[in-house]
């Protein structure tokens, strides 16, 4: 995936700093996320690079959105987080939909627009739940994943 932009002056402050350290990013990404194993973070000028590996293609996109989705984090760049499945070789890194949510939004509102039906607002809080808490508390700036609806 490479470098991922975010807003900078959003998200949530991380064990209630202004700005993240590379531990606490490193600690939160571990302790929270099951099948991840980060190594080593470093934060230059608001960009984190992730450095570790990853069970799944899912969860190192949920990595990247968690690092991302911290207050003074505008940029990801998960180029040194692998993902290793077990398999000899991996398979291709899918492509995925990011939606950055904008004043008014809620995730209803959201899942009317891109799958045409509110009421699958479920599906978007899964996808996301490591980074979204409580679907009715959503903010402005937040990035988040949108899945594709299995047939």
């Amino acid at each position: 995936m490479g470098l991922l932009d975010f807003l900078k002056d959003t998200g949530e402050k991380l064990f209630g700093k202004d700005n993240p350290q590379p531990e606490d990013v490193k600690k939160m990404l571990n302790d929270d996320l099951p099948g991840v194993e980060i190594t080593g973070v470093m934060i230059n000028d608001g960009t984190v690079s992730l450095h570790g590996t990853a069970d799944s293609y899912s969860t190192k996109n949920k990595a990247v959105l968690m690092a991302g989705n911290v207050k003074g984090i505008d940029k990801v760049n998960d180029d040194n987080l692998k993902v290793d499945t077990g398999e000899p070789e991996a398979p291709p890194e899918p492509v995925v939909e990011y939606y950055t949510i904008q004043s008014g939004d809620s995730l209803s509102k959201i899942a009317k627009a891109k799958y045409g039906d509110a009421m699958k607002y479920p599906t978007i809080f899964e996808a996301n739940k490591e980074v979204i808490k409580d679907p009715n508390k959503i903010y402005p700036g937040q990035k988040i994943v949108i899945p594709k609806l299995e047939a």
